[in-house]
């Protein structure tokens, strides 16, 4: 049985990480994959770099190519979609997302494949041979999913520990380790109004990134990211451009806020951020 951690270099994932190389887990785990794509913050690489030298396993980094370039391209060819916020009939809806299973949930598995020693189009076993812990934690239940795959048995340790993310967060602390950032592309429609001010104030390259795919979904260049897109399209949920978007949350502004204020009731449900 191999046993393989899906490595977001989030908060969870990289609690689990560090669990397992001090031993604290149930599972032991031959390696982690990192699904990189190629557009996270500057401070999840860092991140991901000091965590490496922790870990008593190795860590695959795999990648399906570079998202925002991808997206931007003027290039024929396939893409993978980003949900993105529009207007319809007066409400708020979201876009298509395809970005998720393309550039995270398939290069995760199809590293699973070559450790098994699959060929391309080579039928996988009917049977469990790898065991892919997944760092989900029980306030995102509903965010666990099967592989899809027969011979992938995906597990969620933190869930059967009952683990939330701020107990992830504390046992963090606790241990002396620094806090991870959220690992998720810069210009990810999910990040909820604290996360795209801390970005503006303290990663401004990271902020510039995600302005300029989102004045693309918008532009007049045929790029792909526009493609079989109908009227105008936004990274923010305030169907607004994101430089002019006001990122202050009701409590700055004197209000109290009826939503949650980690953002929890949009958040992606795929592989991203944990």
């Amino acid at each position: 049985m191999i046993r393989v951690l899906s490595l977001g270099a989030g908060v969870q994932s990289s609690t689990l990480a560090l669990m397992a190389s001090l031993g604290l887990l149930n599972y032991s785990v031959d390696f982690a994959i990192f699904a990189d794509t190629g557009a996270e913050p500057r401070s999840v690489y860092e991140w991901l770099d000091w965590l490496e030298k922790k870990l008593t396993f190795p860590v695959k980094r795999v990648s399906a190519g570079n998202l925002r370039d991808d997206l931007l391209s003027t290039e024929p060819g396939r893409f993978a979609s980003i949900p993105a916020f529009t207007m319809y009939s007066g409400r708020v809806g979201m876009t298509r997302r395809q970005c998720t299973r393309e550039y995270k949930v398939e290069p995760i598995q199809r590293a699973v494949r070559a450790l098994l020693g699959l060929k391309h189009g080579e039928r996988g076993p009917r049977t469990v041979e790898v065991q892919q812990l997944i760092g989900i934690s029980l306030d995102e239940m509903g965010r666990m999913k099967d592989s899809g795959k027969p011979y992938i048995e995906n597990v969620f340790p933190l869930v059967e520990m009952r683990m939330t993310r701020q107990h992830c967060l504390d046992w963090m602390q606790y241990r002396g380790f620094p806090r991870p950032a959220k690992s998720a592309c810069t210009f990810c429609p999910y990040h909820d109004d604290a996360m795209w001010r801390d970005m503006k104030l303290n990663d401004p390259e990271s902020f510039t990134s995600a302005v300029e795919v989102d004045r693309a979904l918008r532009g007049d260049a045929p790029v792909r990211a526009r493609r079989g897109m109908d009227g105008d399209v936004f990274i923010h949920r305030s169907c607004k451009p994101l430089e002019e978007v006001d990122f202050r949350s009701a409590e700055d502004m004197g209000q109290q806020s009826l939503f949650d204020p980690l953002g929890f009731q949009n958040e992606c449900e795929g592989m991203c951020g944990i």
